[in-house]
Order: structure tokens, then C-alpha cells, then sequence
């Protein structure tokens, strides 16, 4: 479904990924964990069109999305979350659920949002910037579910939540996934992209220096504390 190859990437001269290989099945939720710094959001940035790539390729779907403007990545079908969550605090939820469709969701798509977080149905007409960081993450979430996304990108979820909603989070993260949307986490909480994720891409220095199944991270510790400095 996505697939990076060789991608590298940099600010002015300071290269920051220096030949990324990465790949997102139909159907997958993966992880991208490593230490702060090695690259991890550049990646997300590079796939949304966000960060001009210097070399490689990125493809969805069977389609070179590499040169693609960024405005027009999500209607190939594929959701992104930033960091920050890229909210118009001023504007209400349901103004910011309408962002970048032609009108207002539908009654059904609304019926669904609404029912993975209800606690945006009873803030609806409320502005996003009076939202906790928790409600601000759910509409930020939201906000990609209205576009009907084949996969999903998420840059931090839980980052900065408290911790009654950070479950929450990740529940609703795993429901979608298994709803047939694919995953693609940046997490540095290493416990929960174990829970979520079914693949788990571990990123040192601007590539990725090991992929395996969340399986066998759990089974060698070792790994997950050499390259991340920490037992899991």
C-alpha cells in the first residue's frame, strides 16, 4: 500500500534522512519508533509532500505520489495528524470536521465520527481551541475519518494527553485499524505502539535500522534497548 524507498531529505544543507526504506500493508498498522531527533516526523513530512525529498521514491496505492504538491495527498486517501494536531482553534468542531471537504459530512459519516467520540457531538458548536489537549487530539483524529482515509498517518497521538484519555486514544485507534484503515504511528512511547501496532520500525540516524513484528520486540528486549536505551 505505502511504500518508501531511499528516501532522503534535508534542511538547507543539514541532511536529516539519509535513504529511508519503509512499508505500510493494506490492512497494517506499523510503528516508526526511535530516540527524538532521528528523523522520525522528516518521514511523515516527506510522505505528506510537506518536506521536499532530494532523492527516492514514495508510492501509495501503486501511484509516485513523490512530487506531488501536499494539498493534494489526502485525496489519494491517505489521513495525517500532525504534531500539534493542526486545528483552526477559532473555528468550531464542526467547522474544523468540514475542513477540506467540498460541504458538510454526510448524516452517516457525521453518525460515525460522532460515535467514536461523543464527546465532540456534545462540543459540536464549541471552538477547537477551548478543547482539552485530549478532545483536540479525537478532532484532530475525526477530521481525517470524514475524508474517508485508506490509511492513516499519526505524528505523537498521545503525546501531551492525560493519561484517563490516552487509553481512549488508543482504543479508537485500534477500532479503526481493524475497520480495514491502515496505520502508521510515530510514537514515543514504546508500550503503546506495541499494543497498537502489529509491525514495529525502529529508525537510528535518519534510516531504518530494524523492522520486525511487535511479537518479536516483545521476545527480545535486547533490541528495543539498543537502539532505544530503555527496557520495554
Amino acid at each position: 500500500m505505502l511504500e518508501l524507498k531511499n528516501v532522503k531529505a534535508q534542511y538547507g544543507k543539514l541532511p536529516i534522512l539519509h535513504g529511508v526504506n519503509l512499508e505500510v500493508d493494506k490492512g497494517e498498522a506499523v510503528a516508526l519508533v526511535g530516540r527524538n531527533g532521528v528523523g522520525k516526523t522528516t518521514t511523515l513530512r516527506s510522505i505528506m509532500g510537506l518536506m521536499k525529498k532530494s532523492s527516492g521514491t514514495v508510492t501509495f496505492n501503486g501511484t509516485d505520489i513523490s512530487g506531488m504538491v501536499a494539498n493534494k495527498i489526502p485525496a489519494t486517501g491517505i489521513g495525517y495528524v500532525p504534531q500539534g494536531r493542526g486545528l483552526f482553534p477559532n473555528l468550531t468542531v464542526f467547522e474544523n470536521l468540514c475542513i477540506g471537504l467540498p460541504g458538510k459530512p454526510d448524516e452517516e459519516m457525521q453518525e460515525f465520527v460522532y460515535s467514536r467520540f461523543p464527546r465532540l457531538a456534545e462540543r459540536a458548536d464549541q471552538a477547537a481551541g477551548t478543547l482539552s489537549g485530549g478532545e483536540q487530539q479525537m478532532l484532530a483524529i475525526s477530521r481525517c475519518l470524514v475524508m474517508r482515509p485508506k490509511l492513516l498517518i499519526l505524528d505523537e497521538p498521545t503525546e501531551g494527553i492525560m493519561p484517563s484519555l490516552v487509553a481512549l486514544i488508543r482504543s479508537e485507534i485500534q477500532e479503526i485499524n481493524q475497520q480495514g484503515v491502515s496505520i502508521l504511528l510515530v510514537e514515543q512511547n514504546i508500550r503503546m505502539a506495541l499494543k497498537i501496532c502489529t509491525k514495529i520500525a525502529i529508525m537510528e540516524k535518519g534510516v531504518v535500522v530494524h523492522q520486525g513484528s511487535s511479537e518479536e520486540l516483545q521476545n527480545q528486549p535486547e533490541i528495543v534497548h539498543r537502539y532505544l536505551g530503555l527496557s520495554h
